[in-house]
Parts: structure tokens; C-alpha cells; sequence
């Protein structure tokens, strides 16, 4: 069972929780149940053992069962034109065993402690958004889906110090649903659907905390829009935070995220926007996209190119 977790700052004003205390999971009804017995019998497999298994499944997914690979080639040869043969197969090699990689590191989550989570995932950066937070300022981190967003979650609930609430998209199926805000909830993290996440914070507006959300996706059904030229091709970005951070003024922080070595991560706090600051329409956004760009160029193995990122076609008129 976790231990209790010190709660966030009340609406009448007293004192937020001390840096390096453990944030609450405001809102939570109590503890989260645990995992299914078979998620947490597979989590306590060592580590060797599973990452001799994703070695299997990336080997397959390249050479035997390549998944979504007309994806994966179409992506990368118009994000990358200048690659040649070896430079394409080289990233997808690249993605396919980092994909395999992840997907054991979010089952043997799980089960992870909160030391092993610190070993395995170093932050820095973090003292600017400490310190607003200790001064009673909410703070917006905005990240990317780059390396092991999820273990970035999980070493944030442990290391900020405040409570943190994430926004998430629900699964369609129930029980992976389920499974996974166990997982994600496990160190104190508050999930909130990204669509009431808005609602949510006007809401509880006296609440110090950081919220966190990742932005790179297309957004779909959102009216607003933010065009601009993306790895090569005119893209569409969600602009969840510039919206969020003009209603509430909070301060934004993009997390960047590296890979160091196999299971070892590295988490940057960077400013995207300093408190009272004045941005145009667009600007925020557009800061967001240039980091969430060179971090791709730095590591392109570890960015999801399986996806199907480029679904919105740009209108003539838009701007």
C-alpha cells in the first residue's frame, strides 16, 4: 500500500507542501486498487529477462511482423527526405526496439519502487517551477510523446514536491483503462480526460499544483488550430496549453526527455513562458513545437512514427 501523501494547498490560504514532500491525489477517493495479479506477476520479472523479450520483439517487428511499416516508411521520408536506404532502416531498426523497449517498461511500472524510479529516471532543471509552486503559483508542464512518457509521469509525481494532475486521454477498451490509471496513479498523480481539463482547473482554481499534459498530438476535434511547418510538412499542433495558460496565466515549462542508456531516462525542465508574460497568439505554441522538434532530430528512434500524425491536410486559407 503507498503510504499517505501530504495534501495540496487548502483555499484558505495556508501553506503548499514542503519541496521533495510527496504530492497528493487530490480528488481520489482513496488508494488505487492494485493491478491486475497478472500484470504485477509479469511486472516482477528482472529486468534482463524483459529486455531479453523486447529484444525478440523488436527483432520480429522489424524483420517478421513489421507493424504499421508503410506508416513508419511514409513518415520518415517525408519528415527526413534526405535519408538514404541505411538512414531509414537504421531509425526504424531504431523505433521498433525502443517501441519494444517501453512497452515492457510500462508493464514492469507496475511494481517499481519509488528509489528504482528515481534511479532510472534523473530530472533537472527543476528548481525554477519548485519555486513558483513554493510562492503559490500553478505551473503548466507541456510535453511531448518522446522516450517513456509514462515513466516521466510517475518521476514527476515522485520528485516536484506538489501535487500534479495530467491530463490523459481515456482508452476505448474499459479494463486497459482501468490498468492504466492504476499504473499512472500509483505515486499520487490526479488523471483528468484532457477534454475537462480546463473545466477542472477553473474550478478548482485556488489549488496550487502543476498540471501536466502532452500536446503533440493532431488535434482532431479541437476548433483551434496552430499551423506551422514540422519536421519538413505543414502540421497541425493542439493549443491546449497556450489556451490554458492565457485563462489562468500560469507559467509553462516544456519536459524534455532523453534517453541516456537502455532503462535510463533524463527529464529537463525548460521556461516556455515566464509568469505575466505577453505572448501573440501563436507564440507559445510555436516555442513548443521548435523544442518538441529538435528533441525528435536529436533522437528520432524514440518518437512514435507508427502513428498517423498527418491526418489534417492544411486549408488554402488557413493562416
Amino acid at each position: 500500500m503507498l503510504r499517505p501523501v501530504p495534501s495540496q494547498k487548502p483555499s484558505d490560504g495556508s501553506s503548499p507542501p514542503s519541496p521533495g514532500a510527496r504530492p497528493a491525489a487530490s480528488g481520489a477517493a482513496g488508494p488505487l486498487p492494485r493491478s491486475a495479479w497478472w500484470v504485477r506477476l509479469l511486472s516482477r520479472v528482472p529486468f534482463p529477462v524483459l529486455y531479453g523479450l523486447a529484444d525478440l520483439l523488436g527483432w520480429l517487428a522489424f524483420h517478421v511482423f513489421p507493424h504499421r511499416d508503410e506508416v513508419v516508411r511514409a513518415n520518415l521520408s517525408q519528415c527526413f527526405p534526405e535519408l538514404d536506404q541505411t538512414g531509414m532502416d537504421d531509425i526504424r531498426r531504431g523505433y521498433y526496439a525502443s517501441f519494444a523497449d517501453v512497452l515492457v517498461e510500462v508493464i514492469k511500472s507496475a511494481t517499481l519502487s519509488p528509489e528504482e524510479i528515481r534511479e532510472r529516471v534523473r530530472i533537472v532543471g527543476m528548481e525554477p517551477a519548485r519555486a513558483l509552486l513554493t510562492r503559490g503559483q500553478s505551473v503548466l508542464l507541456a510535453a511531448a510523446h518522446q522516450c517513456n512518457w509514462e515513466w516521466m509521469l510517475l518521476a514527476l509525481s515522485l520528485e516536484l514536491g506538489f501535487p500534479l494532475d495530467a491530463a490523459y486521454k481515456p482508452l476505448v477498451d474499459s479494463w486497459a483503462e482501468r490498468e492504466m490509471k492504476k499504473v499512472r496513479g500509483r505515486f499520487g498523480s490526479r488523471l483528468i480526460p484532457a477534454k475537462d481539463l480546463l473545466a477542472d482547473i477553473i474550478k478548482r482554481g485556488k489549488a496550487v499544483r502543476a498540471v501536466a499534459m502532452v500536446a503533440d498530438q493532431e488535434p482532431m476535434t479541437s476548433e483551434h488550430k496552430h499551423w506551422t511547418r514540422f519536421l519538413n510538412r505543414d502540421t497541425a499542433f493542439y493549443m491546449g496549453p497556450e489556451e490554458i495558460s492565457r485563462v489562468t496565466r500560469f507559467p509553462v515549462f516544456f519536459i524534455g526527455m532523453k534517453r541516456t542508456r537502455r532503462g535510463l531516462y533524463e527529464l529537463s525542465f525548460l521556461p516556455l513562458s515566464s509568469p505575466g508574460e505577453s505572448l501573440k497568439s501563436g507564440e507559445l505554441t510555436e516555442r513548443y513545437v521548435r523544442l518538441v522538434e529538435q528533441q525528435i532530430r536529436d533522437a528520432p528512434a524514440d518518437w512514435p512514427w507508427s502513428h498517423k500524425r498527418w491526418k489534417l491536410k492544411k486549408s488554402l486559407y488557413a493562416r
